[in-house]
């Protein structure tokens, strides 16, 4: 296995006929399908992750099945219609596909924009809105790399992510997907400045990572997700010596059945990376 990217993935060409227009399809009709009535049946497996609950019924409801279906476009447009209470939806959504799906590197780091806009505003109405302050975190850390790590970093931006993504964990211990992505900002600022400057100016450290990843994985282990995300981390922060343990992750997430539409994008990028 070659090292996985670490920038953003997308599963489709700048090709695809589908770029050019609206939102580009999820490419896997076999991805599985919900519909709002059966949604809050398997709503605890979908958010092991961030322990959201779940909508009363309804259009949000009818979005998130949308949502978890793979269709992101219709979820995000539903979500901001219903202003505030459709944000985290709309922005899940809008993410989600952007990190994926988007195959427009200008497109994609907009919409990363537009996530970190609506999520920054939230926050300053409501500075303890778990939802909020983790959107914005994870887009503005696409957006860094799309951009570059570097130059995110000198314009301050990891000081926001870092800050979001801490600040999640506080409020909310179980939060997978924050000690996930914390783990990832820790091994990315060192790959990329090194560990002394690291830990001197952004206050990153190795053995913060490992801990944090392992954390993650241990309150959601079915997560591919977070599976590569800490194969990436290790070949950061060990280079080539921790192939093997990469590789081992990066199978254990291959061989998982995604729960819905975006674990299914997770899973068939694990096995793409095993076959590359």
């Amino acid at each position: 296995m070659n090292p996985p990217q670490l920038e953003p993935l997308s599963l489709l060409s700048p090709g695809d006929p589908d770029a050019a227009g609206r939102w580009t399809r999820l490419p896997y009709p076999d991805a599985p399908r919900f519909s709002a009535a059966d949604l809050h049946l398997h709503w605890p497996r979908l958010h092991a992750g961030q322990g959201v609950s779940p909508p009363v019924q309804g259009p949000l409801a009818d979005g998130w099945a949308l949502y978890h279906s793979g269709e992101f476009e219709r979820a995000a447009a539903l979500g901001l219609a219903h202003g505030h209470e459709g944000l985290a939806l709309a922005n899940q959504a809008t993410a989600i596909y952007a990190n994926y799906l988007e195959p427009r590197e200008s497109m994609r780091l907009a919409l990363f924009k537009q996530v970190a806009e609506r999520a920054t505003a939230q926050i300053a109405a409501d500075p303890d809105n778990c939802q909020a302050l983790y959107w914005q975190a994870y887009a503005l850390g696409r957006y860094s790399q799309g951009i570059s790590v570097a130059r995110a970093l000198a314009q301050g931006l990891g000081t926001k992510v870092k800050g979001a993504l801490e600040h999640v964990i506080e409020l909310r211990p179980q939060h997978a997907d924050a000690h996930v992505s914390l783990a990832a900002f820790h091994a990315e600022v060192i790959d990329k400045v090194g560990s002394l400057v690291g830990r001197m100016t952004y206050g990153v450290r190795a053995d913060t990572a490992v801990a944090l990843f392992e954390r993650g994985l241990q309150l959601n282990p079915h997560s591919a997700g977070a599976l590569m995300e800490y194969a990436r981390g290790l070949l950061m922060l060990h280079g080539e010596s921790r192939m093997g343990d990469a590789t081992r992750l990066y199978e254990r997430a291959a061989h998982l059945e995604p729960a819905d539409a975006r674990e299914k994008l997770d899973v068939e990028l694990a096995r793409a990376g095993l076959i590359d």
